[in-house]
């Protein structure tokens, strides 16, 4: 049997609201203006920025990117025009879409994410801060914050206490137990937690036996992580009493149930956006149709549903 009436797609996020559980993810989006050409940016249920700093960043050389088997390196170096220039230029057009934007954050020393907690949590239309802990593409900073238990608490805690915004703490893969990042980053105040960033990884070009990246190293994304981003979701699900945000892989919306049904309330799509530039909006659309078709009245009752027997 068929529902015949519209299922409920809203979510909360611990006070973030969302319209539907499809976010972009940063670092993939743009700013989310780049994509609004495709269609409607106000039909996504989120979208995160690219990660920005107190500055103007430049990244790392290139090459920056390359094609491994059914994903990606890349060692961007988490280029961005600095907040300042974000607030002033692109913010002022982003707000005019109904969504929830969600502003991802980083910086090399502790000072750094509490300043841009504080400048941002002044601008109007931002619906919540992702604070990246878990960059592996910097030298100093990002993924250091992120191995650390103490470390990650002591971050979380400055910036809870300069802004009022929900914060999603984006955890890394790259630790021997990520439950005990998870618990110290719920501990310390994050509204939600976005798991996983990408794997370390690195390439060889033969031909010139150099590496494929100028940064030698670089953060795996796409289809090759989802199982271990949704064994990582499912396990922190059962030890943490905040919403999870999955993020690994997913392409489908089958690999969106398959996220929620292991406990994540909401995903981010990720590299998918690179081949298929228009996914997230076949997603809404695509959960809803599977919905409908399961007589499910609300995409909530997935999470954490999985038959285990």
């Amino acid at each position: 049997m068929v529902a015949s009436s519209s299922p409920s797609l809203s979510v909360e996020l611990n006070g973030l609201k969302l319209k539907n559980p499809i976010i972009a993810a940063s670092g993939t989006f743009g700013y989310g203006l780049e994509y609004a050409p495709l269609g409607d940016l106000g039909k996504l249920g989120g979208i995160v920025t690219k990660g920005l700093s107190m500055w103007e960043e430049k990244g790392n050389p290139p090459p920056r990117i390359c094609e491994t088997p059914a994903g990606m390196l890349n060692s961007i170096g988490l280029d961005n025009i600095g907040i300042e220039n974000f607030i002033t230029e692109k913010l002022p057009q982003l707000i005019r879409y109904d969504t929830a934007f969600i502003v991802n954050i980083w910086g090399r020393e502790t000072d750094d994410y509490i300043k841009a907690a504080e400048r941002l949590d002044e601008a109007k239309g931002i619906a919540a801060l992702e604070v990246n802990i878990s960059c592996p593409n910097i030298k100093k900073g990002g993924i250091t914050f992120g191995t650390d238990p103490s470390v990650t608490f002591k971050l979380v805690q400055a910036v809870r206490k300069r802004t009022a915004l929900p914060l999603l703490v984006k955890l890394t893969p790259n630790v021997t137990d990520i439950i005990l990042i998870a618990r110290s980053a719920e501990d310390a105040g994050a509204n939600a937690l976005s798991l996983i960033n990408t794997l370390l990884g690195m390439e060889i070009d033969v031909s010139t036996r150099r590496p494929s990246l100028a940064n030698i190293t670089g953060g795996l994304s796409g289809p090759a992580i989802r199982p271990v981003a949704l064994q990582m979701v499912y396990q922190t699900a059962k030890k943490v009493n905040i919403p999870l945000v999955g993020v690994g892989g997913i392409s489908s919306v089958a690999d969106v149930i398959k996220f929620m049904l292991a406990g994540a309330s909401a995903v981010q799509i990720g590299t998918a956006n690179f081949f298929d530039p228009t996914i997230c909006w076949r997603l809404v659309d695509e959960l809803e149709e599977y919905l409908r078709n399961d007589n499910i009245s609300d995409v909530n009752q997935l999470v954490g549903a999985m038959r285990e027997e």
